[in-house]
């Protein structure tokens, strides 16, 4: 016992001054004292882009954690006559309308690589989007599938003398929500239209605000992997993309062309025949760096039409994912967020644009990092309140905050302003 008593002392001694020694440990959420305000010049940044250029929105693959999952809200309506002898029957549209729905989710896991111009070189970027079959959110349990029966309203006719398919009485006599849900009119084509000789009754479309009419011989029950580049093809309109062949669609990946509908032996055709969506071809699979850039920058718009048709994935974390920056990374375009964000040692986030942070979000600078807004917002775009700006510090080394130009951070529940003294 007595040897013990004696060790003790000398044990202890290398434990106390090891833990003296230790670089300390600190965090805390940032105030407007702990800015570090710096001329542009002082820190290389790239060139300022203005935050509406569709090229900053393409879908980066490297970083594809970057954006949210988005998701438009769609329903379906078929239209039909009292006899009921022009569209699906009612005990079969729910599987047709799924069936039809997952198809459309299913092409857009892949792109194809576009076709024009001869040669080129142009990536084929992952697809930002899905379709999200939505109810009438003040009835419980629906579906978003509907059947109305109207004599007066329930056909399309695309051409000639009758001709009613930029009509907007059915969507204003049948949409539902449609500030915030794409509805979609599933119409047979007129059985007189189709009786005649000269009228074509195949597959076609018109996009009409936030609503979309398809039309097609729909008691067939056409294959839904027949008809889905006719879907896409007009929802990219309501998207905010214009056809490529006949006019500048304000995309330089997208060159006019004579629109062939498909490879022939003969010129043009022969070499000129298009795959994108956007243009009238056998395929419609093709989405261009561009127009893909053109659909997110139109659902970055916080009082767009296209952002009120999302889902708002982007106001509630998403559990298990987080952010984290192991470099420099310059956000050039405004983007909504699903998660916290981690700038670790050595990493360094630049905003140049808006910026919004999920409910309790927050971005969490380490010692060695970097948080810099140039002239950015960060803020929650849902009305809701999120942490703030957590900066951590280890001995001497302390993550940084730093304004090149003025930025606006708010919506924290930890307020960012000047501490009292």
């Amino acid at each position: 016992m007595r040897s013990f008593r004696i060790l003790l002392p000398f044990l202890l001694v290398p434990v106390i001054w090891i833990s003296s020694c230790a670089p300390r440990f600190t965090s805390k959420f940032a105030s407007r004292d702990d800015v570090l305000y710096l001329a542009s010049k002082d820190t290389p940044k790239p060139q300022r882009s203005s935050c509406d250029t569709s090229e900053y929105y393409a879908p980066d693959p490297v970083h594809p954690d970057h954006r949210p999952d988005y998701l438009i809200r769609v329903n379906f309506h078929f239209m039909n006559s009292s006899d009921k002898k022009n569209n699906i029957p009612r005990d079969e549209q729910i599987k047709y309308v799924r069936d039809l729905t997952w198809v459309l989710n299913k092409s857009l896991e892949t792109n194809m690589e576009m076709w024009l111009p001869p040669g080129n070189n142009t990536p084929a970027l992952p697809i930002p989007f899905r379709y999200i079959l939505t109810g009438n959110p003040d009835i419980p349990g629906d579906q978003g599938i509907y059947e109305h029966i109207d004599d007066e309203l329930y056909f399309f006719v695309k051409s000639g003398r009758y001709r009613n398919n930029s009509d907007m009485r059915v969507i204003r006599k049948y949409a539902i929500h449609d500030d915030s849900i794409l509805n979609i009119f599933l119409m047979p084509h007129h059985p007189d239209s189709v009786a005649s000789g000269t009228y074509r009754a195949d597959g076609s479309g018109i996009a009409l605000g936030t609503s979309l009419k398809v039309a097609g011989q729909w008691i067939k029950k056409p294959d839904p992997w027949g008809i889905r580049g006719l879907f896409h093809h007009e929802i990219g309109h309501i998207l905010g993309l214009s056809h490529t062949w006949n006019a500048n669609d304000g995309c330089d990946d997208t060159p006019r062309h004579p629109n062939c509908f498909n490879k022939s032996d003969k010129p043009p055709c022969d070499s000129l025949y298009s795959n994108n969506v956007m243009d009238y071809n056998a395929h419609q699979a093709a989405w261009s760096p561009c127009q893909l850039g053109k659909i997110v920058r139109n659902f970055s718009k916080p009082d767009s039409r296209q952002r009120k048709l999302l889902e708002p994935v982007w106001c509630t974390k998403k559990e298990g994912k987080i952010i984290e920056i192991t470099e420099r990374i310059d956000w050039l375009s405004a983007r909504d967020l699903d998660a916290d964000i981690l700038i670790r040692e050595g990493g360094v986030l630049a905003i140049h644009c808006r910026a919004s942070m999920p409910k309790d979000g927050k971005i969490t600078v380490a010692p060695g990092g970097k948080l810099i807004l140039d002239g950015g917002t960060l803020h929650n775009s849902c009305g809701e309140p999120w942490e703030g700006i957590e900066i951590q510090t280890l001995g001497k080394k302390s993550g940084e905050l730093i304004f090149l130009s003025p930025g606006v951070i708010e919506d924290t529940r930890h307020r960012f302003e000047p501490k009292m003294d």
